[in-house]
């Protein structure tokens, strides 16, 4: 599983390539997150732990700032999750998490990135559940074991620890997040991934003209606003 993560977040690494776009994400994830669950971080964990990782992704103080500053004003827009799930070229399946504050809008510009994709949208949990949504950690080491013992022993609910090339990757289910982070920190280690995602639970290889469509579709998503993050099992 770990491999097949690393091949999905270098795969959809080529299409994260504009600042703006990851500035505009960051600050409506912020904002919505400060409104809803307070502006102090040291009150509000997932407020703070996207400013962590707004920092690690060179998102400028003033862009966190501003978000947060608009969410104590208490007006706004009001901003909702919305998810489209679907199959995408080469038999793939592929999940699309948006922030909207205009669903019509938002469902309008996702359905036309399909239809030119040759792609299609499916019902509510038609491919989500070909996904395991976990919290991923990855860091240097080479000692899965004793990272394995300081989670069981702190009772967190860990689905898989990994060790490969240098890298280990710490897989839990996503409600486990804060308390494997807290064990992590304890271990002073310096995490290069810390994120809530959609794993596949199996990859797909894909090839010939599907890579390109395929490539070209993500591409149109991260060209939409309120698409926030892309999932999806194609290993190119």
């Amino acid at each position: 599983m770990g491999r097949a993560f690393q091949n999905k977040k270098n795969d959809i690494a080529k299409t994260a390539g504009q600042k703006t776009k990851i500035y505009s994400k960051y600050g409506k994830e912020i904002y919505v997150s400060a409104k809803n669950g307070g502006v102090d971080p040291d009150g509000n964990l997932a407020l703070r732990r996207l400013i962590e990782r707004a920092k690690k992704d060179q998102v400028p103080t003033h862009v966190i700032d501003r978000a947060i500053d608009k969410a104590k004003g208490g007006g706004g827009e009001d901003y909702s999750a919305t998810r489209y799930e679907g199959y995408a070229p080469g038999n793939t399946m592929i999940i699309v998490d948006c922030l909207t504050d205009n669903n019509s809008r938002t469902f309008a510009d996702v359905r036309v990135c399909f239809t030119k994709a040759k792609s299609k949208i499916g019902a509510q949990n038609s491919v989500a559940h070909m996904f395991d949504h976990l919290a991923i950690f990855v860091f240097d080491g080479d000692d899965d074991e004793v990272v394995l013992e300081a989670l069981m022993m702190a009772d967190v609910d860990v689905t898989d620890v990994e060790c490969e090339e240098g890298k280990i990757t710490v897989f839990a289910p996503h409600t486990e997040f804060n308390k494997t982070k807290t064990v992590l920190d304890g271990m002073n280690v310096t995490l290069d991934v810390e994120e809530i995602s959609f794993v596949p639970q199996s990859m797909t290889a894909i090839s010939g003209e599907d890579v390109d469509v395929f490539e070209r579709f993500l591409e149109m998503l991260e060209d939409c606003d309120d698409v926030q993050n892309v999932y999806h099992n194609a290993e190119f």
